[in-house]
């Protein structure tokens, strides 16, 4: 049950953080695209990685009885998104030092920070700056959110694997429970009907 609450909740939260920071990627991919300008290596690891894990996290959230049984491999995959999101939050780590006012220098330009030749952008410096940043916060939370469920899919998965056995030796024991009950039913039999035709031919 706390599990289950847990996983949820958390669940929850991821998708509703990683759609903003996919609708915020999703808008500075079709900027570049229209711009004919190469989108920086940051950006497209984000947006690639957010795209996955937030059909991970759906379908995990909406086949949550098959993913509490298969625990152990949502923690793999969970990690498996922290580690990429680590290389997204990396590479995208130089835009806490980015100027976001309306005309700051050109060292302290959001498009400095991100190393690469963006000349051909005519785009507002305020806006994109301020949303550049709040993907990288989002992509922390995530983060620390998928790092959680990963902790808490290990602990439940050790706690399933503990069941299973339990259920596993006491199905064992009532078999072998029911065996010899069948043994010793058949054998009280055999001597019955056994010892009726003794007593049936002693009669005669």
């Amino acid at each position: 049950m706390i599990f289950a609450l847990v996983f949820v909740c958390t669940r929850v939260s991821q998708i509703t953080t990683l759609i903003i920071m996919m609708g915020m990627l999703s808008w500075f991919v079709d900027k570049f695209v229209t711009a004919n300008v190469l989108a920086p290596t940051s950006i497209l690891i984000l947006f690639i990685v957010s795209v996955l894990a937030l059909a991970w996290a759906l379908f995990t959230l909406f086949s949550y009885h098959r993913s509490s049984a298969n625990a152990f491999f949502v923690c793999l995959i969970d990690i498996a998104i922290v580690g990429a999101l680590i290389a997204g939050i990396y590479y995208l780590r130089n835009i806490r030092s980015a100027d976001c006012a309306s005309d700051p220098s050109l060292p302290h330009r959001w498009t400095s920070q991100l190393g690469g030749n963006f000349t051909a952008l005519t785009w507002s410096y305020e806006g994109p700056c301020h949303m550049l940043k709040a993907i990288w916060a989002f992509a922390i939370i995530n983060c620390i959110l998928f790092a959680w469920t990963a902790f808490a899919a290990f602990m439940h998965g050790d706690h399933f694997s503990a069941v299973d056995e339990r259920r596993i030796r006491q199905r064992y024991h009532t078999s072998r429970h029911s065996q010899r009950h069948r043994s010793r039913s058949r054998s009280n039999g055999s001597h019955y009907s056994h010892h009726s035709r003794h007593s049936r031919r002693v009669y005669v």
